[in-house]
């Protein structure tokens, strides 16, 4: 008789959540949505899944000299303001934010927009500490003296801020002290500190994320998958010798499709948000680099790659072990990553060899 209660009680609250999930959509309909960092990897499957799944109206905030390779699809779409609208603004520039905000009036803000590649935070430390930190500082400090409004913020902090943790202490939850082992992870500390701080003294309704690795179609090529699928696919059409360059394969990651991360950054500002949290969201396939690279080699025809050391492509300090503990987010949202590790690198693989069959040309990096 308990298993049956038990049994349907789950049932309840499976109907529950649906209903709930439904009348979000139906609730949030036309809202304005402003979208720092939109041409990149996150931000731009992230305005394909609310244009998708939503009615809201969204405005992405790019560099006038951003590359729009990632968002090309959707050029035709915002040339007819057809829910979507691209403003120029830039993190270093108060002016600029300022003007973007007054006009847009969000609604929802997810801060996305930074110099998010640790290997290059070690040659250009200043520039990744005056966007990352400074520019979410900025951008704060306009949403809250912009007058009228009152935006649920997100604001995407990183994994990374953990860094080296040891392995008695995986997974790591939200709790794990901040143990940065890039300029990058020391950028994204503070841009995580500035948005608790805003919530506790100015009573904005921030809220943080520090995601685990996520991946997928247009991945930046600095990142070690996609580095390895682009020249996987550069080797099949003969462009280069079948040699591939690598750095650490040691490094123990947890693993999380792009689109499934953008789906956990809808549900957080729309789920009952609570301002000053932070929530660890990543996915939950765990290997290390070497093991991903041998995944996509066995998608490849080619079968006499050699892969080989690059000493240039070693940090001089990594965080080698992430491996999250997301249950906190579960909980407050139900949500669960629901696209394969398999699926993930397979569509990487695509991607590139798509971009390379069609005539672009890459550096090997």
């Amino acid at each position: 008789m308990a298993d049956q209660e038990g049994a349907r009680f789950i049932k309840v609250l499976q109907v529950s959540n649906v209903l709930v999930t439904l009348s979000i959509f139906a609730l949030l309909a036309f809202s304005l949505n402003l979208h720092t960092g939109i041409t990149g990897m996150v931000g731009s499957h992230l305005a394909d899944f609310l244009l998708s799944e939503t009615d809201w109206d969204i405005y992405g905030m790019c560099r006038r000299r951003s590359p729009l390779d990632n968002v090309s699809h959707l050029l035709d779409r915002a040339n007819r303001s057809d829910r979507l609208k691209f403003l120029s603004a830039d993190l270093r520039d108060y002016i600029s934010l300022l003007n973007v905000v007054e006009e847009v009036q969000p609604d929802y803000v997810f801060h996305l927009a930074a110099q998010s590649y640790p290997s290059t935070s070690f040659t250009s430390p200043l520039d990744t500490l005056d966007t990352n930190i400074l520019g979410t500082a900025r951008l704060l400090e306009v949403l809250r003296r912009c007058s009228g409004i009152d935006p649920v913020i997100h604001v995407c902090a990183s994994s990374e801020v953990y860094g080296r943790v040891p392995r008695e202490k995986l997974p790591i939850n939200e709790e794990c002290s901040f143990h940065p082992a890039s300029p990058y992870a020391i950028s994204k500390v503070g841009t995580d500190l500035l948005g608790c701080y805003h919530a506790e003294a100015y009573s904005q309704k921030v809220i943080t994320t520090r995601m685990f690795t996520h991946t997928g179609p247009r991945r930046g090529d600095v990142f070690a998958e996609s580095t390895f699928a682009k020249q996987i696919a550069m080797i099949e059409a003969g462009q280069i010798p079948p040699v591939l360059k690598v750095g650490n394969l040691d490094s123990l990651r947890t693993w999380a499709d792009v689109r499934d991360a953008v789906r956990a950054y809808y549900l957080l500002v729309t789920v009952n948000p609570i301002a000053g949290q932070s929530y660890n969201i990543g996915g939950t396939y765990s290997c290390t680099i070497r093991q991903m690279l041998d995944y996509l080699l066995s998608l490849s025809s080619r079968k006499d790659i050699r892969v080989e050391v690059d000493p240039q492509r070693l940090r001089p300090i990594d965080a080698d072990l992430q491996v999250p503990d997301t249950s906190k987010f579960h909980r407050h949202t139900g949500w669960e990553p629901e696209i394969s590790f398999e699926k993930t690198m397979t569509d990487l693989l695509e991607y590139w060899r798509s971009r390379v069959s069609s005539g672009e040309q890459f550096l090997i990096r």
